[in-house]
């Protein structure tokens, strides 16, 4: 994996530019070619979704930015080190597991009201 200093930004307007130029690096012709069996099997080499399990999207959901409440919450240390140690974004992302057990105990409940409501 790369650092910083190895990401490039290029609007869309560059992308389209360089691709008209012929600078684009990918092998369209490679990707249009290949087989399901293919994608599968180069998605399963991909580090990155190493730990995706395989049925992932049959309960994912579309993350949408809505407005959010400033708190304090204290945390056990290594679970906070543990998201942090994910990148820019780890607040984000511990917001979505929230979010994730928090569907799953309504679904659960019914959609009825919270924990330790009558």
């Amino acid at each position: 994996m790369g650092n910083d200093a190895d990401i490039k930004r290029y609007s869309a307007e560059e992308l389209h530019a360089m691709r008209a130029r012929g600078e684009s690096r990918s092998d369209w012709a490679r990707v249009r070619g290949m087989t399901e069996a293919d994608l599968e099997q180069s998605i399963a080499k991909d580090p990155d979704w190493k730990d995706v399990p395989a049925n992932w999207h049959d309960t994912a959901l579309p993350v949408r930015p809505g407005p959010k409440k400033l708190i304090s919450l204290r945390i056990d240390e290594d679970i906070v080190e543990w998201f942090r140690a994910s990148g820019p974004g780890y607040q984000t992302w511990m917001n979505a597991v929230l979010r994730a057990y928090v569907m799953e105990q309504k679904k659960k409940q019914g959609s009825g009201p919270g924990p330790g409501k009558p």
